[in-house]
């Protein structure tokens, strides 16, 4: 092929020829076909060669090209060295599979490349991600005919939730500067005190993101009040406002209140309404960080856990968790996108000033988020709601929220199994208790002795879990609860069956067992 450059050839074109190009897209999509179609029968964690692993790491920079062949190649060898978060039995961390319709939206968002900056670099792109925000919102319930909300695309529920957090301590800052208003009514009731620290209030349970955010905004993690959660891992909304008023009292400044709608520990959902009642009761800011689990409102039978979410200010989720779309796909969507506009106001150079007269052609997602350069993320989404629909994707989550349920009677019925958590949504967490612990436990009349037992039943599923993980027939996590090891299902998988879940239990009662017998246990 020739490229012409004031009709001379251009000789360092990174054009491919026709063919090459027809045996790429050929090959790469078979590559992704076959492993779409193979991927039950992968090992979940597969011992990947140390060979493989040692070539990748030392690889020198390569100066002179190989060919297409080779690379697929190496390609396909990364495949096999990989854990396969699409498994049917990966329950570790949220961990969707990313569905074929987004996978291959996604290539195509790859080869058009648009830099989804604002209308006018991407016209198309960004009327697709406003109305895939649009279509999210009215997903989860925040969006109705009343109530107008915006927002952007992320690269997950962290940036999503410091996007959040900047934008409200922007907005309470200059409520607090202006004296008006609202602002006057809050320094009335002590609960504004210039210069004194800001703080925000979360449950026990609440997202490593959050905290992370606090320190990145220069808040300090200090300044984020912890409240106790209730025996489901709840917001317990009594403390909640002892909390602020304690705070204000003392002169500190409440300005942010974080709900969690799917905690990442035990998919709790706070009681929404109730501190959405709170958060106006106090002017505060209302955040929900629906990460994990907001898209959970599409199965019917959990629709009543999120009241309340609709009253927040703004609310994130995550397109590649519960979506199944394929990484990175958070949202943050806004009650008024007009305070996130104000937030980042001033901060845009001249080169990319916006000229355009129309509302919707001066539109720039730079004055509602972090970043500049963005890529064209809601084509996958886009593509998967015109594909499967909404009622298709929520029986998949109803149908992965079922299995967690099941999983949690199997863990009830057994013996040698015990629930440490109630299943709200999607997560079941349990422990392998052996025969002799149970009557251990069961005969302890001291505290110090029942923590004697429950010490060594932490270690041994901390050794199952890494056994399992390793063996490659299943993937589990852990979670830490009220101060007991965990064994962690996540089930966000439209290829998981009652099978699989029967079979997982089946491989952890098996290597207990082995880890008992080595110890000489029963």
């Amino acid at each position: 092929m020739s490229h012409f450059i004031d009709g001379r050839a251009k000789s360092a074109s990174l054009d491919v020829s026709g063919e090459e190009l027809r045996e790429l897209s050929a090959r790469a999509c078979e590559m992704a076909a076959a492993y779409f179609a193979r991927i039950a029968e992968l090992p979940v964690f597969p011992e990947a060669p140390a060979e493989s692993l040692a070539r990748l790491a030392g690889a020198e920079l390569p100066v002179e090209g190989d060919t297409l062949a080779r690379v697929l190649d190496e390609c396909r060898a990364i495949f096999d060295a990989s854990r396969h978060n699409g498994h049917p039995r990966m329950f570790g961390y949220v961990a969707s599979p990313a569905a074929p319709v987004g996978a291959f939206a996604n290539l195509l968002a790859s080869a058009l490349n648009q830099n989804v900056t604002a209308w006018r670099s991407a016209p198309a792109a960004t009327v697709v991600e406003r109305t895939t925000v649009r279509w999210l919102a009215e997903m989860i319930g925040y969006a109705d005919a009343e109530k107008s909300c915006g927002g952007l695309l992320t690269s997950g529920g962290s940036a999503a939730n410091l996007t959040a957090l900047f934008v409200a301590h922007r907005a309470h800052a200059a409520r607090n500067s202006t004296g008006a208003g609202d602002a006057a009514d809050l320094s009335q009731k002590g609960l504004w005190n210039a210069g004194a620290p800001a703080t925000i209030y979360v449950s026990d349970q609440v997202h490593l993101s959050i905290p992370k955010a606090a320190d990145i905004l220069g808040i300090g993690r200090e300044q984020v009040r912890v409240v106790a959660s209730d025996d489901n891992f709840r917001m317990d909304v009594r403390s909640l406002r002892e909390s602020i008023e304690r705070d204000a009292r003392v002169g500190l400044r409440p300005f942010c209140v974080v709900a969690s709608a799917g905690t990442v520990n035990t998919g709790a959902v706070d009681p929404l309404a109730e501190v959405a009642a709170v958060a106006r009761e106090h002017q505060l800011w209302f955040h929900v960080d629906g990460a994990y689990g907001a898209l959970a409102r599409l199965d019917p039978t959990k629709r009543a856990l999120f009241d309340g979410l609709a009253e927040a200010d703004s609310v994130s989720l995550d397109a590649h968790k519960w979506l199944y779309a394929p990484l990175d796909c958070g949202c943050l969507i806004l009650r008024y996108p007009e305070r996130a506009r104000a937030a980042f106001a001033g901060t845009e150079e001249q080169y990319i000033k916006v000229y355009e007269q129309q509302d919707d052609e001066a539109f720039a997602f730079w004055d509602y988020g972090l970043e500049l350069s963005r890529p064209f993320r809601a084509l996958k989404v886009w593509a998967m709601l015109r594909y499967y629909g909404v009622a298709r994707i929520g029986a998949a989550i109803a149908e992965d929220c079922a299995l967690a349920e099941y999983m949690a009677e199997r863990v009830g019925m057994a013996e040698d199994f015990e629930l440490l958590a109630p299943v709200t949504l999607g997560i079941c967490c349990f422990r392998y208790v052996s025969a002799d612990a149970r009557r251990a436990l069961d005969a302890a009349t001291e505290s110090a002795a029942r923590a004697s037992v429950n010490a060594r039943l932490d270690d041994l599923n901390e050794r199952v879990m890494q056994r399992v993980q390793r063996g490659g027939e299943a993937y589990l996590s852990n979670a830490s609860l009220r101060g007991r090891f965990a064994l962690r299902a996540s089930i966000t998988n439209f290829r998981t069956t009652r099978r699989d879940i029967d079979l997982t239990l089946d491989v952890v009662r098996r290597v207990a067992r082995e880890l008992n017998q080595g110890e000489g246990n029963n």
